[in-house]
Order: C-alpha cells, then structure tokens, then sequence
C-alpha cells in the first residue's frame, strides 16, 4: 500500500525541469509570507476599529491596483521579460507593506492599498509566464500543478502562522510580508537563470510576424468574462467568509486561519496526484465545470442551520478545496492552449486581470449584501451565480470542441 502512495507521487513528480522546481520553492517561501491581505478585513474592523463598508473599501482598492498591476505587468513581462518584471515587483511590493504598517490615516491607506497592490499582481502574469517558460514539453499542466502545490503549502503554513500572529498583533502581518516579498525578488535574481536577448527577440518578433491579441480571440475572450464571474464568486471564500467565521459564527483569529489553512494542506497533498490521474482523460472544461459545482455546495453549507460551527466551517473549506483542485490547474491550461511565446504575457494579464476585478467587484459588494440583506442571501447567491458559470462554462465547451 505504501509502495503504491509512493509510486503514484514520484510518477507525478518526475519530468519537470530544475528551474521549474527552483521557481516553485520560491514560490512556496513567497505564499509562506503571504498573510496579510486574506486578514486585511479583520484588520481594518478589529485593529483599526472601522466599519464593514470601510474594510470592503480597503480590499476593493487592493482589487483596483491589481487591475492596473495585472495590465501593465502583462505588458511588459513581453516587453522586458517575466524575471525582472518578478525581481522588481517583489522588491517594491515587500518595502510598500512594511510602510503600509506605520500608517493609520484612513485616506493614506487607501492610497497606499492601490499602490501596493499594483507592484503585487505585476508579479502574477510575470510568474505565470515563467511557468510555462520553464516547463519542459508536455508537462504545462503538471507544471503549473507543481507551482500551485507550492503556493499552497505556502499558504497553508502562512495563513496558520498569520492567525498565531494576528491574534498578537495585526501590523506585523504587514511588516513580514514585506520581508519575506523583499526576500523572493532577491530569490529570483540569484537562483534562476537569466533569459538573455529577450528584448531583441521581442522587437524581431513583433516586426516579423502578426501576433494575435487576446482581445481577437472570441473564445478567449468569452472564457474570460465567466471566469472573471466565477473568480468573483470563489474570491468571497478568503475574503468575506472570515469575517463571517468571526462576527456570526464566533470562531477566533487562531482558529479560522487554521481551517482555511486546510485548503492549503489539501491541495498540497493531493492536487499532484490528481492532475495526473485525470488531466488526459476528459477535456480541461468538463473539469472545470465539476469543480464549479462543488464550489456552489460549499456556500450552501454556510447557509445551512448548523449548530456546530467548526465542523462545518471545516467541512466548507474541505469541499470548496476539491473544487478548486478541479477547476483552478484546468483554466491555466486553457489559457496557455490559447497563446504562444509571442503573447503569453498578455493573455496571462488577461487571466490574472479576472482575480483583479474579482478583488474590485466582489469584497464590496460581498460586504454589502450581507450587511444589507443578511449573509444567507450572499451564500445562495454566490452558489446560484456558481452554478449558473458551471453552464455557461458546458455551453461554451459544446460550441468550441474542436478547438479544446
């Protein structure tokens, strides 16, 4: 039995390139410092003592700059390349959130949270190219597999290290996210690979050859708008439901970043396994769709009449965790399936800008539907919108087959 665990791991491990394992680590130290914004609700309410609108304000603003971040980033991971566009955008985002620390002038923090959030999400479509820079053939999927494996088990022990220390003190969640961001930019220049002529290359290929935009691509284009629907609804999962876990259900800082720390674990353990068991089985949509539905089921147990709020609080992050181990290694494949080496970097921005505007639309008005109608309302909602995407995501399988 044994023997078979270890079998199937080392199978779904073996393959990938050293530098895709070098960016994972250092990925895996980036997420393990990545504490502060899925508590920025709590701090803005608890620490700063302000009101429900005011934390959605904050997180909304952290979703404008990413907006930008994501565009512009996109932009010039084709122009200069991911891996300074990586370096800078860590060392300028870490040394923003130890400032963002110092300052409790309200109108001052929602400057900085747009400012903040720019350098950070320039870093996504930046590493999301590097990805698939770095994988060999036939290994996208597992690639990016491994990527998240490693976000998550850094996620999982940040997130559990954040409600130790929140449950101190909330700005020093700012002061070692800062750090550890600071570190990863160094990380990144000194251990992985520099690609040089990229600017050259860059400037022969755009003379060259015609390279479609992902703004031309009718398919891309559709996928994106429910995605950016869907991202929206599962964003509300480590944004709004803590302050829920808190206010409603009354489980305390220490707790709740345990359980949503088990997201993290999950994926890590079982996330490889399960790509490669299933990803050449059925198309990237049909799973994509499944996970849709079990991300829907996880915000109806939060509806529920449940005594036992822990258990269900587990169990709604245990079922929300299997639809995102569904959904989430399948919608980068479809991306990086749409592009090529000439346009990754923007059609990643156009993927990474789907989180950005989930940031903008969905803290807020999470915030103020459940403020104004009752959170009951927001989690029927949130799982009618999620299974409404689950169709549109069947129907668009249907019309582009072929294609996929």
């Amino acid at each position: 039995m044994f023997r078979l665990i270890f079998h199937t791991y080392k199978t779904s491990f073996t393959g990938l390139s050293k530098e895709t394992w070098l960016l994972s680590i250092v990925m895996m130290f980036n997420r393990c410092g990545s504490m502060a914004v899925p508590f920025m609700g709590l701090y803005v309410t608890q620490s700063l003592h302000r009101s429900q609108i005011d934390a959605g304000l904050i997180i909304t603003l952290f979703g404008v700059g990413s907006i930008l971040g994501s565009a512009i980033g996109g932009k010039l991971t084709d122009v200069i390349g991911f891996r300074p566009v990586q370096i800078l955008s860590s060392a300028i985002g870490g040394v923003l959130f130890i400032l963002f620390s110092t300052i409790t002038h309200f109108p001052a923090l929602c400057i900085l949270s747009v400012v903040i959030s720019f350098f950070s999400e320039a870093f996504r479509p930046a590493n999301f190219t590097a990805v698939a820079h770095y994988a060999k053939k036939d290994t996208i999927t597992r690639s990016y597999s491994l990527n998240r494996l490693a976000v998550n088990i850094g996620w999982s022990v940040g997130i559990s290290l954040a409600g130790i220390i929140a449950s101190f003190n909330y700005k020093l969640l700012f002061v070692v996210e800062g750090g550890v961001s600071i570190l990863v930019g160094l990380s990144i220049f000194l251990l992985l690979p520099k690609v040089t002529g990229f600017m050259k290359q860059a400037k022969e290929n755009k003379q060259k050859i015609a390279i479609l935009k992902p703004w031309q691509d009718a398919f891309y284009l559709q996928f994106i708008l429910l995605t950016t629907l869907f991202i929206t609804c599962a964003f509300l999962m480590f944004r709004v439901v803590p302050v829920f876990f808190k206010e409603q259900w009354h489980i305390d800082e220490l707790a709740i970043g345990i359980i949503i720390g088990i997201n993290g674990a999950i994926i890590a353990l079982f996330e490889m396994i399960l790509i490669n068991k299933i990803e050449k089985k059925r198309s990237p949509m049909f799973f994509i769709i499944i996970g849709a539905v079990f991300f829907a089921v996880s915000y109806l147990l939060l509806s529920a009449p449940v005594i036992f709020h822990v258990a269900t609080a587990v169990l709604t992050i245990v079922v929300f965790t299997i639809g995102e181990m569904f959904v989430l290694p399948f919608i980068n494949t479809v991306v990086i399936s749409r592009s090529n080496e000439h346009n990754r970097g923007l059609y990643a921005a156009g993927y990474t800008l789907s989180w950005s505007f989930a940031q903008v639309i969905g803290p807020m008005s999470g915030f103020y539907i459940a403020k104004e109608l009752g959170y009951n309302w927001l989690w029927i909602g949130l799982a009618s919108l999620l299974l409404l995407c689950a169709y549109g995501f069947s129907v668009l399988n249907k019309k582009h087959t072929a294609v996929l």
